[in-house]
C-alpha cells in the first residue's frame, strides 16, 4: 500500500488538524481510533527520519487488518512491502510455542509431565533435567541460561538431533521452576519435541497446523522455503548490506521468516479474533505470565494485559505486540539492525496511536552512532598528539618514582582491555545471554571498531611514552 510522499504528508497535516481541532497537546489523546491513513504518516515519517533501508509493519484490531504496508527498499533495491519476506528472530517463539500447545490439545505432549519422559534424547550432565517439564521450556523457567550451555558449540549443529546431543555436557543454572532465564535453548528443545511428538520436520507440522489454517502462505522456518534478500547492519548511521552469518537458522528459537500481512493474519488470531487454533482458555495460558517470571508461553508479558516479544538476528530486527482487551495487534520488521531499535520505536509509536494518544516525533538521531563516531576520531587524534608529544611527557616524569608514572600510563591499557572483556560485558548488561565476537561484530559493529581503535591508540602511545623514559631515565633513580 504505497502512497506518494504528497498524499502522505497531507495525511500527516490532516491527522495534526484533527489533534488540534480537539484540543490535543504533544501527549494529549485523541478521540478516536487511528486511521489507516494517520498510521501510514507516521510510520512514512518514522521510516524516512529513521534512515533504515526498509521497514514494514501491520496494525490489526479485531478480526480485520487497519493498515498493512511496506517502506523503503530491500538489498536488491526492491521496494519493500507488506509482502516482503523478513527475518523474525526469536519472535519465532510464539510461534513455536503455539505448535506445542496444538500438540498438547491433541493429547500428544503433556505440558506439565517431564520433558524427558516425552523426549528421551534429552540429556545434561545435570540429574535436575529429569525434573524439567514441557511448560518450564515454554515460560523459560526450565533452568536452562546461557551461562551453562555451550551457546557457540550450539550454533554449529547441523539438525534438531544433534544440537539436543550437543547439550549432554551442559548444565542448569537454577532448579526447574524456580527463576526466569531467557534462553533459547527452550525453544530449540521445544521443537525437537514437536518432531517427535508429531512424526513431521518441524517446518512441516507448523505449515500444516499453525501457518496454512490461518492463510499464512508467505511464512516458513527455512530459508530454502521463504528466502528473504540480504539485510543490513549500521556502520556509525551508513547501512551496510551483508548476508547473515553462517547458523543454524532452522530452530524453534529463531527461525521464522515472514511478512506483514502474513503476521497480520497471526495478530488476529492471537487476540481470539481469528480462525481458532487452540481453545480460548489455551490461548489465554499463552499470554499470562508464570509464577516465577515475566513470560508466557512464548510471550513476554506486562501487568496491563498486553503480551508482546521482539527479536533480532544480525541483520533484522521484529517486534509483535497484542491487547487481547481491545482486539488490537501490532508487528514490525526491519531489514536493518544497528543499535539503535527502530522497530521498537514504532511499535511505541503505534500503540499510543491506538489508545488514542499522539505518538512522539519521529527522530533520525542516532546518538549512539554519534558518539561512538566521535569518540573513534577522538582516539585517532588523541593517539596521534600522545605519540608526538612522547618525549616531552617524558622528561616531565624526570624525578617522579616510577610507581606514580606507571599510574599514569595505565590508562592507557583500559580500552584494550575493554575490547578483551566486550563478550563478557555484553552479557553482563544483557541479563545473561551470551555473545560470541561473530555476533558482536555485526550488530555491535560500531562498538567493536571505536573499541578496537581507542585499543591501537592507546598501545601506542604507552609504547611511544615507555620507550621515551627507557631513554631518559638515569641508573639508579628513584623507586
Amino acid at each position: 500500500m504505497e502512497k506518494t510522499p504528497l498524499t502522505r504528508r497531507l495525511a500527516a497535516v490532516l491527522l495534526t488538524l484533527g489533534l488540534a481541532a480537539a484540543g490535543a497537546g504533544p501527549a494529549a489523546a485523541t478521540t478516536s481510533a487511528p486511521t489507516p491513513e494517520a498510521i501510514d504518516a507516521y510510520l512514512a515519517d518514522l521510516h524516512e527520519a529513521s534512515g533504515v533501508p526498509g521497514l514494514s509493519a501491520v496494525v490489526t484490531h479485531g478480526d480485520r487488518v487497519v493498515h498493512a504496508a511496506g517502506y523503503g527498499h530491500d538489498s536488491t533495491g526492491a521496494p519493500v512491502t507488506a509482502d516482503t519476506p523478513m527475518r523474525i528472530a526469536s519472535v519465532s517463539k510464539s510461534f513455536t510455542a503455539m505448535a506445542v500447545l496444538v500438540l498438547a490439545e491433541d493429547g500428544a505432549i503433556d505440558l506439565d509431565a517431564p520433558v524427558t519422559r516425552q523426549l528421551p534424547e534429552l540429556e545434561l550432565a545435570d540429574p535436575r533435567v529429569d525434573e524439567i517439564t514441557v511448560r518450564q521450556l515454554l515460560d523459560q523457567t526450565s533452568g536452562f541460561s546461557d551461562t551453562t550451555v555451550d551457546v557457540a558449540d550450539l550454533a554449529e549443529a547441523t539438525s534438531r538431533t544433534d544440537y539436543v546431543a550437543r547439550l549432554r555436557d551442559d548444565a542448569l543454572a537454577t532448579d526447574p521452576g524456580t527463576a526466569y532465564h531467557y534462553c533459547n535453548v527452550n525453544f530449540d528443545v521445544a521443537a525437537r519435541l514437536v518432531e517427535v511428538a508429531s512424526g513431521q520436520a518441524f517446518g512441516d507440522f507448523l505449515a500444516e497446523r499453525v501457518l496454512e489454517p490461518l492463510g499464512m502462505t508467505g511464512t516458513a522456518t527455512r530459508d530454502d522455503v521463504v528466502r528473504p534478500a540480504a539485510g543490513y547492519t549500521s556502520l556509525f548511521g551508513a547501512w551496510v548490506p551483508r548476508q547473515e552469518p553462517a547458523w543454524f537458522d532452522d530452530t524453534g528459537s529463531a527461525g521464522v521468516i515472514t511478512t506483514a500481512d502474513d503476521l497480520g493474519r497471526w495478530l488476529i488470531a492471537q487476540t481470539g479474533n481469528g480462525p481458532r487454533l487452540v481453545a480460548p482458555a489455551t490461548l489465554d495460558a499463552a499470554h499470562t505470565p508464570s509464577a516465577a517470571g515475566p513470560y508466557g508461553l512464548g510471550w513476554h508479558t506486562e501487568d496491563d494485559g498486553t503480551a508482546w516479544h521482539s527479536g533480532f538476528v544480525m541483520t533484522y530486527r521484529a517486534v509483535e505486540w497484542i491487547d487481547p482487551a481491545t482486539g488490537y495487534g501490532i508487528a514490525v520488521m526491519t531489514n536493518g539492525a544497528s543499535l539503535t531499535d527502530v522497530t521498537r520505536t514504532a511499535l511505541d509509536g503505534l500503540v499510543a496511536l491506538t489508545r488514542g494518544e499522539t505518538p512522539g516525533a519521529a527522530d533520525g538521531t542516532h546518538t549512539a552512532d554519534l558518539v561512538l563516531g566521535a569518540l573513534l576520531l577522538a582516539s585517532v587524534v588523541l593517539g596521534v598528539v600522545g605519540v608526538r608529544r612522547a618525549p616531552r611527557w617524558a622528561t616531565r616524569q624526570a624525578g617522579r618514582a616510577r610507581w606514580r608514572t606507571g599510574l599514569r600510563l595505565a590508562w592507557l591499557v583500559l580500552p584494550a582491555l575493554l575490547l578483551a572483556y566486550l563478550p563478557a560485558l555484553a552479557s553482563v548488561l544483557s541479563g545473561g545471554r551470551t555473545f560470541p565476537w561473530s555476533s558482536l561484530a555485526y550488530f555491535a559493529l560500531p562498538v567493536v571498531l571505536t573499541l578496537l581503535v581507542a585499543a591501537l591508540a592507546g598501545l601506542v602511545v604507552l609504547g611511544a611514552r615507555t620507550g621515551q623514559l627507557v631513554r631518559r631515565r638515569p641508573v639508579g633513580s628513584p623507586t
